[in-house]
């Protein structure tokens, strides 16, 4: 009959410039494609490259390299019989173009270029490559010499075209294009194409998985058809995590379904679907119907070749499935944690040190880590060796074997308590119970000495000794303070972190780890230089709520007991004096406001792109029953007013793993200046002027301003 096709999609863990490891991952797939009788395979966006290479796209190398890596899978006998479809930037006619190469048995059937190009939020993909706008319309392609040698072919179709097989007919998605309202597939399932392709570099973000599923299987729902999805997955060399997910849908439901969090470098998925199944599907739409009928045709590329077999009735079909998405405190759990161990390997340094604090924002990166660890051990437990081989060599022991997590965090992450005189025996042992069951090697030390000598230089130089406020010092005096305890802890995490393992006899170096969460990065609650500051943070883009709920979660999952008393306690920097031995110095004090409103302030200011007034607009109806709009006005104000004198902080912020979309991270994503007028005068005044009409029409009596 030749009607059930098989086909496969990858995720595939690739990194920008590195050719010969994702050339390697790409054969690893395509082999695991046709050991699975798989007659398609494609793979994520930009594969051949990797996604993340930004200003080396620019670079007439980076075209050169790829289709070296084109011309090794052309010719390889593995690529033989099998539709293999990749992704790498090609120059046409001088103008580069994000593009899907597809080729069969040594012969290119077709160059798509994008359509849609994403540029918001972390992608600049239009600083790089100019989108395809000729719809439906197919040029000659020249290829390069280095093809043309394999390939026996001058030219080649390069444009918005689809393919149609013996048994089918193909379009082409990438990534962008699914997401945007006139998605080709529309126009491409009207006109007769049967199975829709995405090749994807899309990241995680908390609670979005669910986004991408919904709309991969809406394509497929009013329209008919099968929709196959691939993804890059892990760390590319940036702050993004890109979470895998590669499926395949039919009809609206999903039919496979790929990890979202994974360590292995290579997952195939591959499904047997019957194409009788979309025909009948989509007989009984009269509306479909009616639009295909008038529909404006695609160039068609002719290939002859089947994805199915001639006698299949035999042949099994899959089923739908039902999605599982993870909660958000398994996602903290697993995504960073990936992150982390795809940097770590990377980077090829020996592990991690991380000034443990005894607060929730640490210990939720301890944490991380040691949900790293169990994610080791379960990925060499269940025969991965890439894995295994990246841990003997982190540990430098030849013949390790990760069973246990606690044995492995003690050989990758090291723990240090730095106290100061300012430092409660609570968070103390706190930190150090932690450390315990987590199996984190544990420093425990004394700034005092350090602070003692710098602040006594200055005293030697001026003439003058500062004193906390508590002492009769001013504002100034206790922050500058506060300030020099917070940096000499930066500078000794980083010495501890180079000499540590020489210290006891190891080689290599650790990464440091950075501990601030993005609703303090937003406010600027935090020290310019100090402890925040580190080689990356894994929970520099995740809310201080849900930091919370995973600390709880960590409770149940990983039997963690002492994080319980440290979610008891309320966040302290600990900074100033201790009175009566008891910490008197409190986060939300500090920042007068608290960590959930700070969140609806980033959210707001972000997502929802408001100003101060707009923000003021929103907050008087969603604060009606708790605050009174001039208490509102003052809230807004205090907000801006620090958000914008602590801007600057932002240009130094550690890399962060991007899991809200609210980060202040003014690296790529959350572009704003970082000089402010901090008066805000005339937005402010604005909302002076809202709020004296608001209370003149409650019977009021107006003050002068609001603040």
């Amino acid at each position: 009959m030749g009607r059930a096709v098989t086909v496969a999609t990858c995720a595939l863990n690739q990194w920008a410039l590195d050719f010969e490891g994702n050339l390697e991952r790409i054969f690893r797939s395509i082999d695991i494609a046709k050991s699975k009788g798989a007659r398609y395979r494609l793979g994520p966006e930009l594969e051949i490259c990797g996604y993340g290479c930004s200003d080396h796209f620019y670079e007439s190398d980076t075209l050169l390299h790829s289709f070296q890596v084109l011309k090794k899978l052309l010719e390889s006998p593995a690529t033989q019989d099998i539709i293999c479809d990749v992704g790498m930037p090609v120059l046409h006619r001088n103008v580069r173009y994000n593009c899907r190469v597809i080729f069969l048995n040594k012969k290119i059937l077709l160059i798509r270029p994008k359509i849609s190009l994403a540029n918001a939020g972390n992608y600049r993909e239009l600083r790089w490559f100019t989108p395809w706008s000729k719809a439906r319309h197919v040029e000659e392609y020249f290829l390069p010499r280095i093809i043309q040698e394999v390939t026996g072919q001058e030219t080649v179709p390069f444009g918005d075209a689809v393919l149609v097989t013996k048994d089918t007919c193909l379009g082409t998605e990438i990534c962008e294009e699914l997401w945007a309202p006139n998605s080709p597939h529309i126009e491409m399932g009207l006109d007769g194409v049967e199975i829709f392709t995405n090749s994807s570099g899309s990241h995680h973000v908390l609670r979005k998985a669910h986004a991408r599923v919904d709309l991969v299987n809406s394509a497929t729902a009013k329209n008919g058809g099968i929709y196959i999805l691939a993804n890059q997955k892990g760390c590319d060399g940036d702050r993004l995590y890109y979470d895998g997910c590669a499926m395949i849908s039919m009809n609206g439901e999903t039919v496979a379904q790929g990890s979202q969090f994974s360590l292995d470098d290579v997952e195939v998925l591959v499904a047997t679907l019957d194409l009788e199944d979309v025909r009948s599907y989509r007989a009984e739409i009269s509306s479909r119907n009616l639009a295909a009928s008038k529909v404006n045709p695609y160039p068609r590329v002719k290939v002859n070749f089947a994805l199915s077999c001639p006698d299949d009735l035999a042949v099994p079909t899959c089923m739908p499935i039902q999605w599982r998405h993870h909660s958000p405190e398994e996602e903290i759990s697993l995504g960073p944690a990936c992150w982390l161990w795809d940097y770590l390997r990377r980077s090829k340094q020996a592990g991690f040190l991380l000034p443990l604090s005894g607060g929730i924002d640490s210990s939720a990166t301890a944490c991380i880590v040691y949900s790293m660890c169990h994610q080791v051990c379960l990925a060499v437990k269940n025969g991965n060796a890439d894995v295994l081989a990246d841990a003997r060599r982190i540990v430098n022991d030849g013949t390790y074997v990760p069973e246990d997590p606690r044995e492995l965090c003690k050989r990758v992450l090291t723990t240090c308590y730095m106290a100061s005189e300012n430092s409660s025996q609570d968070t103390c042992n706190r930190a150090r119970l932690l450390a315990e069951q987590i199996g984190s090697y544990h420093i425990s030390l004394n700034i005092n000495a350090a602070v003692k000598v710098v602040v006594g230089i200055f005293s030697v130089v001026t003439g003058r000794t500062p004193k906390f406020s508590v002492y009769g010092g001013s504002s100034r005096e206790s922050l500058a303070l506060q300030n020099v305890q917070a940096r000499i802890r930066m500078v000794l995490a980083y010495l501890f972190a180079q000499l540590t393992l020489w210290a006891r006899g190891m080689p290599g170096g650790l990464l440091v780890l950075g501990s601030a969460n993005v609703d303090e990065s937003l406010r600027g609650y935090l020290t310019k230089y100090d402890c925040s500051s580190a080689d990356i943070n894994p929970i520099g883009g995740i809310s201080k709520t849900d930091l919370k709920s995973f600390i709880q979660y960590c409770v149940e999952s990983f039997q963690l007991t002492a994080l319980r008393s440290i979610m008891s306690a309320p966040p302290t920097a600990e900074l100033e004096p201790l009175v009566d031995g008891q910490v008197a110095q409190t986060d939300e004090a500090d920042m007068g406001m608290t960590y959930a409103e700070l969140s609806i302030y980033g959210k707001l200011r972000k997502i929802g792109k408001a100003g101060p007034y707009s923000m003021f607009c929103k907050l008087i109806n969603i604060w009606k029953e708790i605050f009174t709009p001039r208490e509102v006005a003052s809230k807004v104000k205090h907000f801006f007013r620090m958000y914008s004198v602590n801007r600057h902080k932002m240009t130094t912020l550690t890399p962060s793993y991007h899991a809200e979309n609210y980060s202040p991270d003014d690296n790529r994503f959350d572009l704003r200046p970082f000089l402010y007028n901090t008066s805000w005068s005339w937005q402010f005044r604005c909302i002076d002027k809202q709020v004296s009409k608001l209370e003149k029409k409650e019977g009021i009596s107006v003050a002068e301003d609001v603040d």
